[in-house]
């Protein structure tokens, strides 16, 4: 693939570029700012770019903003020391999100998803379906002991308020999240629905809804034995969600 390269810091520099060319990949340019990123990825087209976060001038978020508005935007992977931006980078549609020092094998993972659908083909696949929708995000990014983890939205059996957070139910387990339930269920409404006012569920893994008291009932998940309570105020609509499936 053809790659930018823009950190500021010309040690980080240096090493991405390293990793990319051994790995049998082309750096086509490289960058030290926002602004220096966008001019490389006009005029070389570039299919994927690794970008800092923190730099002069432009920061990498800006800078993925500006590259997702343009005809064909590479595929965008963060390479930061900071795990605290996760959330404003996958709203900015990156494909992946590297803390530094990345090693090669966790950069070529990023690299061989965004080879498989880069932002590109993406982007062409939304204007076909509707010329004004913004790019989805395929992940939640989530702060843990290990650092940033991205869970996938297919992974996702149910999201619940737990005070201040929400918390995410995952093939894997749990995770504490900043979003709210109203941010999910505003960009994600196809695949998660509102079941209570404390939680969203993916439609995807709902086996059936179950009656356990006149009047109160609970979705059953598949794959899993946990279940969910059902308000009276979002009964219907789910009703009418599973007859329409």
């Amino acid at each position: 693939m053809r790659i930018v390269v823009c950190d500021d810091e010309p040690l980080a520099r240096e090493r991405l570029v390293r990793i990319v060319q051994e790995s049998g990949h082309e750096v086509v340019a490289q960058a030290t700012t926002g602004a220096e990123a966008i001019i490389a990825v006009k005029t070389q087209q570039p299919d994927v770019i690794l970008l800092d976060i923190r730099m002069p001038e432009m920061d990498g978020v800006r800078c993925a903003t500006a590259l997702n508005e343009l005809e064909h935007p590479p595929a965008i992977i963060f390479v930061t020391a900071y795990d605290h931006y996760a959330i404003a980078a996958f709203k900015a549609n990156a494909v992946g999100y590297l803390l530094k020092p990345a090693n090669k094998d966790e950069l070529l993972e990023a690299l061989g998803k965004a080879k498989s659908l880069n932002a590109a083909q993406l982007n062409e696949i939304r204007k076909l379906e509707d010329p004004t929708a913004r790019p989805i995000r395929e992940h939640i990014a989530a702060r843990t002991h290990r650092g940033v983890e991205l869970i996938k939205l297919t992974d996702i059996y149910y999201c619940t308020a737990d005070q201040k957070y929400v918390k995410v139910r995952h093939k894997n387990g749990f995770v504490l999240i900043d979003e709210t339930l109203k941010e999910l269920e505003q960009e994600f409404g196809a695949r998660l629905f509102r079941v209570h006012r404390n939680a969203l569920i993916n439609l995807s893994y709902l086996d059936f809804l179950e009656t356990i008291d006149p009047g109160q009932y609970q979705v059953c998940f598949k794959g899993i034995d946990e279940t969910l309570s059902v308000s009276r105020r979002h009964l219907s609509a789910l009703r009418d969600k599973i007859q329409s499936v």
